[in-house]
């Protein structure tokens, strides 16, 4: 295929060196975690291991760590009725933002009746003010309110630690699903004040197929278990464990915090410079987010005239990978829910591409989207100036 540059990151970051080769040491430990010989204990030490390095990327303690298969099973998880605090009642509703994954609009366990959806504005940040009045609405019912910390087509990051204190204010509990913030920015649980988050492998150069549910404390309790069995992950999760993805997972996680400024201000700077270019070689172009912060490896932009499924199949025959915006819709083109909810005009919505960027990234991955750029946007223009 020649010369390949990969700049689709927050689909799926390429598996660093280090976790193929710890992935490739687990899988050849004989022991099932569960067991009490040697054997089986050597397992269960690689997964605490990595539960020690999952808590410490996102501030928390290893002991409320439940891992699963992914971020979607994490999420389907915690969006229930019966998550709660100790000693208290479950939640009544549920209100989600309105530029949420899929894996949080349909993946919760709420009934339709229950489930309000928080505007954003332009820019996608949250309305405070319309969540404000909703929690002061609910009375007495107690509400569960999902917001992702950095939004995966965009990279627009929501005030989650102002949300926090409005919902704990109400008496409500918040989950964030920081899968795509967590080892691209700073991510404190006790800072942010979220009751939960939920966090992806993949996304961090670890394996696909891992994921976790990170509670603030042990004061929790979900009555309803999505997988029931044998009792593992302190009953939160039933089935043997996925041993090898998970040690992958820790390895994954102790890499993206070490030396985690240092990385996004180097992101930010090649970010900035893709920017620019697309800037340089389409002036009309529109960058999604851009009046809000941002994570600092995240570009999506649509360019008048310029079709997203057009776009990216010239831009992978020119050897680079993009994306038009989340990767979760079987390979199919569609315009987004999130520059929906965002007001984005629907000509222009149907255009948007994303670049986003990780630790494979180089200065020359940028150069060779700029001379992408140039080719299929030029082509482009040169249409429009035969057309008029």
């Amino acid at each position: 295929m020649g010369q390949r540059t990969y700049l689709d990151h927050n689909a799926t970051s390429p598996v660093r060196p280090q976790v193929a080769e710890t992935v490739l040491r687990v899988l050849q430990l004989p022991g099932n975690a569960s067991s009490v010989h040697s054997e089986g204990r050597a397992a269960r030490g690689e997964m605490e291991a990595a539960r020690v390095s999952v808590a410490r990327l996102v501030g928390a303690k290893a002991k409320n760590v439940i891992f699963t298969s992914g971020g979607t099973e994490a999420a389907n998880l915690v969006l229930a009725p019966s998550f709660k605090r100790l000693g208290q009642a479950g939640a009544a509703r549920l209100l989600l933002g309105a530029t949420e994954h899929p894996c949080i609009l349909s993946g919760h366990r709420f009934p339709a009746e229950k489930i309000a959806i928080i505007p954003v504005d332009e820019h996608g940040v949250l309305d405070l003010a319309w969540l404000k009045a909703h929690l002061e609405q609910a009375g007495e019912e107690r509400v569960l309110v999902s917001v992702q910390l950095a939004n995966n087509e965009t990279g627009v990051i929501q005030p989650i630690a102002q949300i926090a204190k409005l919902v704990h204010d109400h008496g409500g509990l918040l989950h964030t699903d920081a899968v795509q913030a967590a080892g691209r920015v700073p991510v404190d649980l006790a800072a942010l004040g979220a009751d939960a988050l939920t966090l992806s492998a993949h996304k961090l150069g670890g394996p696909k197929g891992a994921g976790a549910l990170v509670l603030a404390s042990d004061q929790y309790e979900i009555g309803e278990k999505l997988i029931r069995g044998g009792g593992q992950e302190k009953n939160y999760r039933a089935g043997t464990e996925n041993v090898a993805g998970i040690a992958g997972f820790g390895t994954a996680a102790a890499l993206a915090l070490d030396g985690q400024e240092q990385e996004a201000a180097r992101l930010k700077l090649l970010c900035d410079e893709a920017e620019a270019h697309v800037r340089r070689v389409a002036p009309d172009a529109l960058v999604v987010g851009a009046g809000a912060e941002r994570l600092p490896n995240t570009l999506a932009f649509a360019i008048p005239g310029l079709k997203a499924e057009t776009a990216l199949i010239a831009f992978d025959l020119a050897g680079i990978a993009l994306s038009s915006g989340s990767a979760c819709s079987s390979g199919k083109v569609k315009r987004s829910h999130v520059l929906d909810a965002m007001g984005v005009e629907p000509a222009l919505a149907e255009g948007v591409l994303r670049v986003s960027l990780g630790w494979s990234t180089t200065k020359e991955c940028v150069i060779r989207f700029a001379e992408a750029c140039e080719k299929v946007v030029g082509s482009l223009y040169k249409r429009k100036a035969s057309a008029a």
